[in-house]
């Protein structure tokens, strides 16, 4: 971590833009970079010109050299770890080698797009947040929370379609509702995405695969990258039945990548014999799941590449739909990636929730319900204080629901 001299006195204006200030302004500027937001004259918009001058000014001001110019902040962003910009941060918030864009595949990282999410002045201009906020709003309009879970569903299990597909998609039974929201959702694949002349769909995710900086295809997910090489599925030819559609990024990342997690729990679930209902009360929390004894569980699911982040957005469960016990859960690869996950939660997390709001692993809530099945355990016994059920039904979720 840089020790950056101070050089300018306290309470300048300046003084603002330090830190998570700045570094919010930064990932929020690279995103919109990353969507070519530009003025009908070529200028930057307003966020990353403000980016990049508070970067200069805040480089002046510990005495290093600043980027000379939005396309080297850009360049920094691939190329930089985050511990070597002129931002002051804890090592829990950023590990050594944090970039804010990835450098195989030339496109924001999760931990960028996690950081822009979290400013509040962006939160209501991210695209993400734009698409399931309408669909949840139209799906109370129409009382249907089925209508609801059935478009999330197609988000994750489906992230890319065939022209014909979209078409037969928006037309059938459940999501015909939905076909505006549907067709906002679905953005016809990029060029740039293109594996000679055809586009690679990752088995893994169903997303597709991009190219790497060898020219090699690369899975943009977290969960998907840490496997190593991609598993190619589907290979789909440019102009096939239509054309290609693929949800866009921060849906895929925000939607898909932590959807792929909750089908999964609801699966292995499914499989004890349990009843899971997904997404209850218009996305209350992820998963609802009731035993043969009437208990109910809630779990809401995270997938997010930052515990401090994922702390600090900590927030009670509703309380309706009515539950006896909740959870927080994590797939088990982020503690797997990070040893420290679960702590720096904790030392971010809200300080009403200690005690009442603790992480799980997916493989650990999965154990713990085939033991309560069988009886061979009652709820809560055996358990570290680090990883307790919860006493109160309270749980974390965020204002969207969905990241």
């Amino acid at each position: 971590m840089n020790t950056i001299p101070e050089t300018a006195p306290a309470g300048t204006d300046a003084d603002f833009y330090e830190g998570e200030n700045l570094l919010r302004v930064v990932a929020t500027a690279i995103m919109r970079l990353a969507q070519g937001r530009l003025h009908g004259d070529g200028l930057y918009d307003a966020t990353v010109q403000q980016a990049y001058d508070h970067l200069v000014l805040r480089s002046l001001r510990a005495n290093l050299k600043p980027p000379h110019s939005v396309a080297q902040m850009a360049r920094w962003a691939r190329e930089k770890p985050l511990p070597e910009w002129p931002i002051r941060l804890p090592e829990a918030l950023l590990p050594p080698e944090t970039r804010l864009v990835d450098p195989d595949t030339h496109t924001p990282t999760q931990h960028c797009a996690e950081w822009a999410v979290s400013a509040s002045s962006a939160v209501s201009e991210v695209y993400q947040n734009s698409v399931m906020r309408g669909a949840l709003d139209f799906a109370r309009s129409l009382e249907d929370p089925e209508a609801y879970a059935a478009f999330r569903r197609l988000l994750i299990k489906h992230p890319v379609l065939t022209g014909a597909e979209l078409l037969r998609t928006v037309s059938s039974p459940g999501l015909d509702a939905m076909q505006h929201l549907i067709k906002r959702a679905y953005l016809r694949a990029p060029a740039a995405h293109l594996h000679n002349g055809t586009f690679l769909v990752c088995e893994r995710c169903h997303c597709l695969l991009v190219r790497g900086a060898s020219g090699e295809p690369v899975c943009e997910l977290d969960r998907c990258r840490r496997e190593g090489r991609p598993r190619i599925g589907d290979r789909l030819p440019a102009e096939r039945e239509g054309g290609i559609y693929q949800i866009g990024r921060p849906l895929r990342t925000f939607v898909t990548g932590p959807g792929l997690a909750e089908v999964e729990l609801e699966e292995k679930l499914t499989t004890l014999g349990l009843t899971v209902e997904m997404w209850p009360g218009f996305d209350a929390y992820d998963l609802r799941v009731s035993f043969p004894d009437a208990a109910i569980w809630a779990v809401d699911v995270k997938d997010r590449a930052n515990p401090a982040l994922l702390g600090r957005a900590a927030r009670p469960l509703p309380a309706d739909p009515p539950y006896d016990h909740g959870f927080l859960v994590v797939p088990r690869y982020r503690f797997d990636d990070r040893e420290d996950y679960a702590r720096v939660f904790r030392h971010h997390r809200p300080d009403n929730l200690e005690n009442r709001l603790n992480l799980l692993a997916d493989d650990e809530l999965v154990e713990r319900a085939r033991l309560r099945l069988t009886g061979r355990t009652r709820f809560g016994e055996g358990v570290t204080p680090q990883r307790t059920f919860l006493p109160t039904p309270t749980t974390t979720t965020e204002e969207t629901g969905d990241a």
